[in-house]
């Protein structure tokens, strides 16, 4: 099997909430996604996406995916897409870096592989644990009685596990507006339920001491992202004895063998798109689960065909390690795909069927921007 074309879409997705709001007043409205198709010489598809959260998020962004992928598909063609990791030496000989553009040629060639020897995505990347796994929202940082009625929403809706994002600018309340968010999201936490207050990098750890200080007692919750630097967030874990969780500072191989290293987090947001695909998921899985940290396996944001990957690589993963996958066909309002995918009392299973188990809607993805052969 050799592979023939590689042909590229792009398609905006529309936040199903308006206007999602970051820290340090970052906002988005819509997310700009890339697709790729790769067929072979012998017909099979394989698909993947990538879709970064704008450009002020990591050091992604979505012209940047198509122009990488112009830069890596030419020295593709031909070669075996089932040999996934003689695939990504030749992305990586292509291009230096650029993991967002390198994932949805990666994700596409998994989706191959699969279809090639009639098995999910899941079974290659380790087998799957056949156990259900729990979804988790996504609060954009809003008002703090907003904040729990989306909470309540969700719950409503079956989800165990809430991402509460703060980070509020001293113009817009600083630490007390923050620290009123988390309290008034958590106010009605049921048994069960896990949540993860996420400053996307958006704290000095002045700050994040101070929202520390003025919570009330008791409240059960896990940070992710607090600081924007190494060095602040390893400041900030010295002093407090609340568990971090890392995640725009852990993009790659290197910075999580350096996290564990340093004993920098108790666990991982692992985002696909950012960390460079399933080639690299299925390692950085393997080292987090050696080191013993917690998982939530999730992307930057995404349609069907990025949750599809997610739900793959979260059915691999050890069950008491697993905290989460992340629903990121909540977050937006374009459907891009179809697959056997449904939530159960907020939890998710990946399919049976073979490769990642999705049928891409060509009416929703147009006609490809570009094509190489």
């Amino acid at each position: 099997m050799k592979i023939r074309q590689i042909d590229v879409f792009q398609a905006d997705l529309p936040y199903s909430g308006g206007t999602y709001e970051l820290s340090g007043g970052r906002l988005y409205s819509s997310f700009d996604a890339t697709f790729v198709r790769i067929t072979t010489d012998n017909g099979l598809e394989g698909w993947g996406e990538s879709t970064p959260f704008g450009s002020t998020y990591i050091a992604s962004h979505a012209m940047g995916v198509r122009a990488g992928i112009a830069e890596i598909a030419p020295h593709l063609i031909g070669r075996d897409p089932r040999q996934v990791d003689r695939i990504y030496d030749a992305m990586d000989n292509a291009l230096v870096g650029h993991l967002h553009a390198k994932t949805p040629l990666d994700i596409a060639c998994w989706d191959l592989l699969g279809k090639s020897v009639n098995l999910p995505v899941c079974e290659l990347l380790g087998g799957s644990t056949n156990q259900p796994m729990p979804i988790i929202s996504s609060i954009y940082a809003g008002t703090p009685q907003d904040m729990r009625e989306r909470v309540a929403k969700h719950r409503e809706m079956g989800y165990k596990s809430h991402s509460v994002k703060i980070g509020a600018t001293e113009a817009e309340g600083g630490p007390s507006l923050d620290a009123a968010r988390i309290a008034e999201s958590l106010a009605d936490r049921q048994p069960g339920e896990y949540y993860i207050v996420d400053a996307n990098g958006g704290m000095t750890v002045e700050h994040a001491l101070r929202v520390l200080r003025l919570l009330p007692s008791g409240l059960d919750f896990v940070l992710e992202a607090p600081c924007a630097t190494w060095n602040e967030c390893m400041r900030l874990r010295q002093r407090t004895n609340v568990p971090i969780i890392a995640d725009e500072l852990a993009q790659d191989d290197r910075s999580i063998s350096q996290l564990i290293a340093d004993n920098a987090a108790d666990g991982i947001g692992l985002k696909i798109s950012k960390n460079g695909g399933l080639t690299q998921g299925r390692r950085q899985r393997d080292m987090c689960t050696a080191a013993g940290l917690t998982i939530s396996v999730q992307d930057t944001v995404g349609s069907d065909i990025a949750f599809a990957a997610i739900v793959h690589l979260g059915q691999t993963v050890r069950p008491n390690l697993l905290r989460s996958v992340l629903e990121c066909r909540d977050v937006v309002t374009l459907q891009t795909a179809t697959g056997d995918f449904p939530l159960v009392d907020g939890m998710v299973r990946a399919p049976q069927t073979p490769g990642l188990g999705i049928t891409p809607i060509m009416s929703a993805l147009g006609e490809p921007v570009a094509s190489y052969s």
